[in-house]
């Protein structure tokens, strides 16, 4: 690759660095070109765009974006899954991934400017996803009121038969 091209990769990288909600990273041996494809198409749906890049440029991206501690997870042939929305849906999608193709075996993930490691990583999919974790949390603040509401109800419809019953007895 002519240095202009490596620059602009450079340039690149780190830009989808700085712009992503975060990265996964993993070894990718073993894994065919249809495999690679079927993989990317998958990510694709969930946010995550599928990049194998040389190393050497990734950890000058990586320095760029301010992202040292990434330079451990840069070693042997490795991919990187951008995840555009959310963090732990597009992880959740990697790990599914990796469970469809075995050979793709996940190193590690920066997650909002953190990095974690391979245990860490998978441990991503056991979390809710933002979306339910707002609407559990939606359901137990609306719970309390809507039993109070209830509560309140309760001795106005008791008075409101007591009087239809009174009213039908006298009639």
């Amino acid at each position: 690759m002519p240095k202009a091209e490596k620059e602009a990769k450079v340039k690149e990288l780190a830009e989808r660095f700085k712009v992503s909600e975060g990265a996964m990273f993993a070894d990718f041996r073993g894994l065919s070109v249809k495999d690679a494809t079927e993989l990317r198409r998958s990510l694709r749906e969930n946010g995550t765009t599928f990049a194998v890049v040389k190393n050497t440029l990734t950890k000058i991206a990586a320095k760029d974006a301010g992202l040292e501690e990434v330079l451990s997870l840069l070693e042997g042939p490795t991919a990187i899954a951008f995840i555009a929305g959310d963090a732990v849906a597009g992880a959740k999608a990697v790990l599914d991934a990796a469970k469809r193709f075995p050979t793709l075996e996940v190193k590690g993930a920066i997650i909002e400017q953190r990095v974690l490691g391979a245990e860490d990583a998978r441990a991503l999919a056991t979390i809710d996803t933002r979306e339910v974790s707002v609407a559990k949390i939606a359901g137990m603040l609306q719970a309390p009121l809507a039993r109070t509401a209830y509560l309140l109800q309760a001795p106005l419809q008791r008075l409101a038969y007591a009087l239809a019953e009174r009213g039908r007895q006298a009639a």
